[in-house]
């Protein structure tokens, strides 16, 4: 009856793999959360700002385009994040725990939960006011710092627990884009929107439809749907998430054909009496290599290969730079008084309270209703434990926070408010698993 979130050791070794790669980025970046912090109110707080505003770009006779190295890193960088983002959710929408209604119901109703009630929380004492657009913040959740509090508690954490909360963040990754690209875009230009989902449709085309494998072209593809997209007001990361769409997750030929022709190619090589020298002279020997290499490539999902490169990458060095760079907040109107205020407490209150109450309301409603079951082993103990690792918001609370607000003193509120709700998550998480998780490994499965 638990068959949403059983699986064999090898289903869960591209989780695995997933877990490694966020887990290791986590300590990174809380390093360069510290290092902002401490940065930004040192007496070198002025060097942190001024490289932050530098501009970077190219002039074009009169013209002059460029963005600040800030802009650079939220509009540029992060949308490698966004891409892996969309790979996941696109992974997960279709072969993974959100593919059917009976996998997916549990993750997406505590998902739901967890965003509507931090929403609810954080509009209820704004409403009215001048952080009132920052209802997003505590909607997010931060899955590498979340699973990072799992992983410190060892082999006694179920993996089901650690499956139900990826799926979770995921969903609530795929809820988090909506919002962004629903609600916090001012302005859209429709014409430029309108070429952005030409070249996406053109893109889909070459790489899809022609197969088309030159990186040139399909970076050349790739640039021009962020500029345009950039250009037509809605947020440029929105085209990280459109790209990953076209991505195949599944091979792009039937394996077993692939395999056949590859076992034809290897008996006829092997008759060859193939070597490394006779490549060199015999054509036909070099050419059934180069075949026996491409149908092997075509064997690959291009979408976990990609998922699988990008990872590390966006984990260990884009999501490091964006921390680097939006968490240094100057703490110079007092921090009671920052963390009192209607947004700060907003989102305190939405991220540690909202998505306790919202995940936990949300299940036990599914649950209830007979639509759904606690993964197996799982207690409603352990739920609680991970409900709170889920008010853990970060990266993604700290992106809305930017989109949210012009004025310097709310953002600064706002992330304030992250920074506290996601370390008091993480603590009172880790103290609740840690009194409800098995003692010994012999209940918890690896």
């Amino acid at each position: 009856m638990h068959e949403p979130f059983e699986a064999t050791k090898t289903q869960l070794e591209p989780f695995r793999r997933f877990l490694s790669s966020l887990v290791s980025g986590s300590v990174i970046l809380l390093s360069c959360t510290l290092i902002a912090l401490v940065w930004a109110n040192s007496p070198w707080a002025e060097t942190y700002f001024g490289i932050l505003q530098t501009k970077i770009g190219i002039s074009w006779g009169d013209a002059t385009y460029a963005l600040s190295v800030h802009h650079w890193i939220n509009d540029g960088l992060m949308v490698f994040f966004f891409f892996v983002v969309g790979l996941e959710i696109k992974r997960e929408l279709l072969v993974g725990h959100l593919s059917s209604t009976k996998k997916a119901i549990l993750p997406v109703a505590a998902a739901l939960g967890g965003m509507v009630v931090p929403a609810i929380i954080f509009t209820v004492l704004n409403a009215g006011g001048e952080g009132e657009r920052g209802w997003g913040i505590p909607m997010a959740t931060d899955i590498a710092f979340a699973l990072g509090v799992l992983v410190i508690l060892g082999k006694r954490v179920p993996i089901e627990l650690k499956v139900f909360l990826t799926a979770v963040a995921i969903a609530d990754d795929l809820g988090a884009v909506v919002v962004i690209a629903l609600f916090y875009t001012e302005s859209i230009l429709l014409v430029w929107l309108l070429v952005g989902l030409a070249l996406l449709a053109l893109l889909y085309f070459v790489a899809r439809v022609l197969r088309v494998r030159r990186l040139d072209i399909l970076w050349a593809l790739i640039i021009s749907i962020w500029i345009a997209v950039f250009i037509s007001g809605v947020h440029a990361t929105v085209a990280g998430i459109l790209v990953a769409l076209i991505v195949p997750v599944k091979p792009t030929a039937e394996p077993r054909r692939l395999l056949d022709f590859v076992e034809d190619r290897i008996r006829w090589l092997a008759g060859n009496k193939v070597t490394s020298e006779s490549m060199i002279f015999d054509p036909y020997q070099l050419e059934a290599v180069v075949q026996v290499e491409e149908a092997a490539s075509r064997m690959q999902p291009a979408g976990l290969r990609l998922e699988q490169y990008w990872h590390p990458v966006q984990a260990i060095l884009i999501l490091p730079l964006f921390a680097l760079a939006n968490a240094g907040v100057r703490i110079d109107r007092g921090l009671f008084e920052a963390l009192s205020s209607p947004v700060g407490l907003g989102v305190i209150l939405g991220l540690f309270v909202g998505k306790q109450v919202g995940i936990l309301l949300f299940s036990w409603l599914v649950i209830g209703s007979g639509k759904a079951e606690l993964p197996n082993g799982v207690s409603w103990r352990q739920l609680w434990g991970v409900s709170c690792l889920t008010g853990i918001g970060f990266t993604m609370s700290l992106f809305v926070s930017e989109l949210a607000f012009d004025s310097e003193a709310l953002i600064a509120e706002a992330k304030l408010g992250i920074l506290v709700a996601s370390s008091i998550s993480a603590v009172v998480g880790f103290l609740v698993l840690h009194a409800a998780l098995p003692r010994y490994n012999g209940s918890a499965k690896e």
